[in-house]
């Protein structure tokens, strides 16, 4: 399919599905089934990528990336997908590319020298600390109960967290708290940048979850107790902390799809060369009617996909919010790919729920994403408040009975 990517886009995702194929797919295939990959093999592959002028495209090159611009980037991301080493490989991994993109955004030249600049560079790691356990918020952010309020010239932050994703290996966090108790959470809570081993964090432990087990991820409960931090670790203005989050969150959210479309892609590239090897009943699995059907599904499901996807992305580039597109982009990418994968893992049968094959892999960590991010519930909320804001009741006039 042929998509309205500039030549820089097209030329970018060359390079990087020949990385990923010539370097990043070996290395997962030596450790597929036998637990996380070491960081001195990551670390190998992405000092590769900074040879091939592919680290951190995304980022401004005065802070060690590329400089290009965000719908360029994406054609990239979806390559970089194809294996779950591609986007630790090439710095545009979660939570990392989130954070470093609300530091570029938002945060103040110091603070960018002191944690975007090593955030890049891949010397410390990050977390994003917003979600809490009940009864705080969750999917309904406007239920968070974490605190910081001013003492001096110190942010003094108490709160309860957890699903902190790689919270248990951050150098630094990236803490959600309400800091005027009295306004609505939208216009009453801030972003502070508080180290990891600031006195009274706590990382209670962590949480045990589907899938990760190629990457070893994490997902932290974290206790914040009585935590000082200098008030220059506001991040962004005082209680515009949902607004930041969501200038993090749209572009997130897109370059989110494009790596599970890139694994989706990847396993359907799988079962393909598997059903097309494999006999059966006379004939290739691919020559048997269901197998092409399901096939054909999922390539229009997947052109859908990448179409919605560069859409969104594109208004954001235009300078618009696009909230509605990328809530659209997000739910339906997030079921296709994850029908895609269950799809592909059925073509290759007990094949495909081996570890010789990443589809296991697949399967266990695509099922996430319909949570993370916003849960599909959220986003369909938010897409079917914005279809009833126009209704009009002329749209029925005149009808004075309804047939059955």
């Amino acid at each position: 399919m042929e998509y309205d990517d500039t030549e820089t886009a097209r030329e970018l995702a060359k390079r990087v599905r020949e990385f990923v194929d010539e370097r990043v797919i070996p290395v997962e295939r030596d450790y597929l089934g036998d637990g996380p990959v070491p960081d001195e093999e990551i670390a190998a592959l992405r000092e590769e990528a900074r040879e091939r002028d592919l680290y951190a495209p995304q980022i401004p090159a005065e802070y060690g990336g590329q400089g290009l611009n965000f719908r360029d980037v994406l054609p990239a991301f979806e390559e970089a997908g194809r294996s779950l080493l591609g986007p630790s490989a090439m710095r545009i991994a979660a939570p990392d590319e989130g954070n470093m993109h609300t530091l570029e955004l938002v945060g103040t030249e110091a603070q960018k020298e002191e944690y975007l600049r090593p955030l890049v560079a891949g010397e410390i790691r990050s977390g994003f600390s917003m979600t809490e356990p009940a009864p705080g918020g969750g999917s309904d952010p406007k239920m968070i109960r974490s605190e910081a309020r001013k003492e001096g010239d110190e942010w003094v932050i108490d709160g309860h967290k957890w699903w902190t994703t790689q919270g248990s290996e951050a150098d630094v966090l990236i803490v959600m708290a309400r800091t005027d108790p009295e306004a609505h959470p939208y216009e009453g809570t801030s972003l502070f940048l508080v180290p990891a081993d600031a006195d009274g964090v706590e990382i209670v432990r962590d949480i045990p979850h589907v899938g990760g087990d190629l990457l070893g991820s994490s997902h932290a409960e974290i206790r914040y107790e009585n935590v000082r931090v200098p008030e220059e670790n506001l991040l962004g203005e005082k209680n515009r902390g949902f607004e930041h989050a969501q200038q993090r969150l749209g572009p997130a959210r897109l370059t989110h799809c494009m790596r599970y479309t890139g694994m989706a892609t990847r396993a359907l590239e799988v079962a393909k060369a598997y059903t097309k090897e494999r006999e059966a009943f006379d004939s290739s699995l691919s020559e048997k009617q269901s197998v092409r059907f399901t096939v054909a599904e999922a390539e229009t499901r997947l052109h859908a996909v990448r179409t919605m996807v560069r859409d969104a992305a594109g208004r954001i580039a235009a300078g618009e919010e696009a909230r509605i597109p990328v809530s659209m982009s997000k739910v339906y990418t997030a079921n296709v790919v994850q029908d895609v994968i269950d799809d592909c893992l059925q073509l290759c049968g007990g094949n495909g729920i081996a570890k010789d094959l990443p589809l296991a892999d697949f399967y266990e960590d695509v099922r996430a994403f319909r949570l993370i991010d916003g849960a599909d519930e959220v986003h369909k909320r938010v897409i079917a408040r914005d279809a009833y804001r126009d209704v009009e009741p002329s749209a029925i006039e005149g009808i004075t009975e309804f047939k059955g």
